[in-house]
């Protein structure tokens, strides 16, 4: 009753939702039941060359903002979480997959303060490799060492939440307090360090900060790298955090150095030795762009469709758009990447402070606007026209991803500290360099 009283509903309503409300008890059992049901029947299942998650509906609740109040909750959701079209969301209401306080709620029901406000998102996770999540080797102090492929992020992030380097090893493996020390970009494959408790990760990110943990790496590059040491002692910013856009910035950068040796070329591209004395974000990704030398498949550093014809080389920065061309492109319905924020009031992701950057901000933006546009025109089309949609949330079904977009080439391929070293093998795409290694490899010295 007290829930009438707030919202000033009359008896008859009060009836109207208990029956409603009844009426979705068996839709809300189902969304309430979806994880563990997944978890009970099996999580991952392969099919055309990747591991992919049965659909599920996933919770996400927050408190009422303050803009809320007073609203209803179907113009909150249709106002502010613009990733989905008003029918949805009408639906959403209507099957008890937007709540308040636990209860079913009609379109026209008021959000009060303090209200918690419960989504049930049906959630289509991307699918990543087969290949599988590598132990290394376990330290019995409390240490995992993995071999992390390509396309699976560390942490639950955005869409990804089984499909997961500390998920996988929790559900695959059995380990249920995972600490990891270092954290490979998604794309990025190799070497992880993982503690198994708070002292032994807190440790090893102790010797990371103080640079007693040499790093080493392995990529795969565009052009021919010249022969010898390459030392590239550039500072480095980060021009774009929800973009994670970094780049050398001589004036606001933070100082930072990466060592380069060439293994081996095929005229066209170069497999590239990597030593990071400095653990800055995208460093070698950075680092090569203004070498010259960007990771051949990388997607934000090696685009001419953002950094114009010099790609970057010697930090040169593309021209600034012209008016003309700088006109928005319609957004693409794309999943929310916290479920409930969405993309909010049309306001550009763009954190750069700096007037000269402003022009790369806004090019990978748009770049990356157009690839959700040309995705989603591309795999969505009318049911009556044979669409791919879901049949539970009508989100469209999109394309997998090419095996080249399932990793950029760089493996984290060997890491080194205080009497001990651990190593990966050679991935596939630098095969056949392995030989050349042992010239260039560091060696820990008893300095270091």
């Amino acid at each position: 009753m007290a829930r009438a009283k707030k919202h000033n509903l009359s008896e008859s309503c009060i009836d109207g939702i208990l029956d409603n409300k009844r009426a979705a008890k068996s839709a809300k059992t189902s969304k309430n039941d979806s994880e563990q049901h997944l978890r009970a029947e099996g999580i991952y299942y392969e099919e055309e060359g990747l591991q992919r998650i049965t659909p599920y509906y996933h919770k996400f609740a927050t408190h009422a903002k303050g803009r809320w109040v007073g609203r209803t909750i179907f113009e909150v959701f249709s106002k502010e979480f613009r990733d989905r079209s008003v029918e949805y969301y009408e639906a959403a209401i209507e099957q008890g997959l937007i709540e308040i306080n636990g209860e079913k709620v009609q379109k026209d029901t008021i959000v009060c303060n303090s209200d918690l406000v419960t989504h049930y998102i049906h959630r289509h996770e991307p699918p990543v490799t087969t290949q599988a999540l590598g132990i290394v080797e376990k330290i019995q102090d409390g240490l995992l060492l993995i071999d992390k492929p390509g396309s699976i992020p560390v942490h639950p992030t955005g869409r990804y939440n089984y499909n997961t380097v500390t998920k996988i090893l929790e559900i695959k493996h059995g380990y249920k307090t995972l600490f990891p020390v270092n954290r490979l970009d998604r794309l990025t494959s190799g070497l992880m360090l993982v503690g198994l408790n708070v002292d032994v990760a807190r440790r090893m990110e102790r010797d990371l900060t103080n640079h007693r943990i040499q790093k080493e790496y392995v990529c795969k590059v565009k052009g021919v790298f010249p022969e010898g040491k390459i030392v590239c002692d550039q500072p480095i910013r980060v021009v774009a955090h929800k973009l994670s856009l970094n780049c050398v910035d001589r004036e606001q950068g933070k100082p930072c150095l990466t060592e380069f040796e060439l293994l081996s070329t095929d005229g066209e591209q170069s497999i590239v030795y990597c030593r990071p004395k400095t653990g800055r974000t995208h460093q070698i990704r950075v680092h090569l762009q203004f070498l010259g030398f960007p990771i051949a498949n990388d997607p934000l550093y090696c685009n001419r469709e953002v950094w114009g014809d010099s790609m970057g080389k010697d930090g040169v920065l593309p021209p600034k758009k012209q008016s003309a061309e700088a006109q928005p492109i319609e957004e693409a319905v794309v999943a929310d990447t916290k479920g409930m924020s969405g993309k909010m009031n049309g306001k550009r992701d763009d954190d750069g402070d700096n007037e000269a950057w402003k022009s790369v901000v806004q090019r990978m933006e748009e770049w990356k606007t157009k690839q959700e546009l040309i995705e989603h025109i591309t795999n969505t089309v009318d049911p009556t026209t044979g669409a791919q949609v879901c049949e539970k949330c009508s989100s469209p079904v999109l394309a997998d991803p090419t095996p080249d977009e399932l990793c950029i080439w760089l493996h984290a391929w060997r890491y080194s500290g205080p009497g001990w070293s651990y190593e990966t093998s050679f991935p596939k795409w630098a095969d056949g360099t392995v030989e050349h290694i042992e010239r260039v490899k560091y060696q820990a010295g008893p300095s270091e």
